[in-house]
């Protein structure tokens, strides 16, 4: 029996989220390429258990921002913020007054921070109709500011044991970093709701055509704010894994994760317009910027190569993109 019209289109949403498709077969290639450069130029640093389980743990609180990120960005949407919130949700988990309340109180905090400046961005967005750009810059520097307040500019050390001891090797799972475990266990929550759930549908058509899903009966507001609640939702859970691993709070927390998260969205090929998104694409992007910096720490390269590495990868992977909408084909 001949397929339904509809069974093309409804498999093309689906597939880059399951499948490897020949676009993350390529960034498995790079991120392979960028492996066997790390093992020549430094094979006992690079190649060293203790040193992947370093870029595992790094990959793993950048990942989980990014996880968010692919969300907003698959609907349409931007979020200026996330490196802000981390750095907000990070300080006020980390004051003397919330580490009385031990482990619980940490991670409640950092998470519900997290989630309520996720819940102002999304009610500005979609209710008070600011675009999002402007909408996330403000909450940028609004949570920059906020969490220098707080800090007075100092760094806020976590005396909670129980936080701490995540972060020894005592706590590795087959030695697995428990960063990595839970970093592991949103990308795969993300996975299923972006390609599994009515949500993750609305996302989609949210991000294909706005209109069009208004008019098909989705509540586009209330997609946009739960859009941004779960972005909020990922930053607080990113900002207690990096309390786990440094040990403190900084208002400096955060800095440049908007770039590395929008950057490993993009080059997964999810599309800056929206319509067409991928958690596996972004997962493998993330592990290729954070690749990319340990090579680069390991020879001693400046902090400042590596961000022009980074431009120049964000700038050839839209161009990839333009190029391939243009000659008709799927990114």
């Amino acid at each position: 029996m001949p397929s339904a019209p509809n069974a093309p289109r409804e498999a093309a949403w689906r597939s880059p989220g399951f499948r490897l498709d020949p676009r993350n077969l390529s960034l498995l290639g790079v991120l392979a390429a960028l492996v066997v450069v790390g093992g020549i130029t430094k094979p006992d640093e690079f190649l060293a258990t203790s040193n992947l389980q370093l870029v595992l743990t790094q990959a793993s609180i950048i990942g989980v921002v990014t996880v968010g990120m692919a969300f907003v960005i698959t609907s349409g949407g931007i979020d200026l913020s996330v490196g802000a919130i981390v750095a907000l949700a990070s300080v006020w988990a980390t004051t003397v007054a919330t580490q009385e309340y031990g482990f619980g109180g940490i991670l409640f905090t950092a998470v519900a921070v997290g989630v309520g400046c996720g819940l102002v961005n999304g009610v500005l967005i979609a209710y008070g109709g600011l675009v999002p750009f402007i909408a996330t810059i403000a909450m940028l520097a609004s949570a920059r500011g906020l969490a220098l307040q707080i800090t007075d500019g100092k760094t806020q050390i976590v005396t909670v044991d129980s936080v701490l001891d995540l972060g020894v090797k005592d706590a590795y799972v087959l030695g697995i970093p428990p960063l990595v475990l839970v970093f592991a266990a949103v990308v795969v929550l993300g996975w299923l709701l972006l390609n599994r759930t009515t949500f993750g549908r609305r996302v989609f058509a949210v991000g294909g055509n706005a209109e069009a899903a208004r008019l098909a009966g989705i509540d586009i507001r209330r997609q946009r704010l739960l859009l941004y609640l779960l972005s909020g939702l990922c930053c607080g859970i990113a900002a207690f894994m990096l309390v786990v691993l440094s040990g403190s709070g900084q208002n400096t927390n955060g800095n440049l994760y908007e770039l590395d998260a929008i950057a490993a969205v993009i080059i997964g090929g999810t599309l800056l317009s929206g319509g067409r998104g991928t958690i596996v694409g972004s997962v493998i992007g993330v592990l290729i910027f954070t690749t990319i910096t340990n090579i680069f720490a390991l020879n001693n390269l400046e902090s400042a190569v590596q961000q022009i590495a980074k431009g120049v990868i964000i700038v050839a992977a839209v161009l990839v993109q333009h190029r391939t909408l243009r000659g008709g084909g799927q990114p």
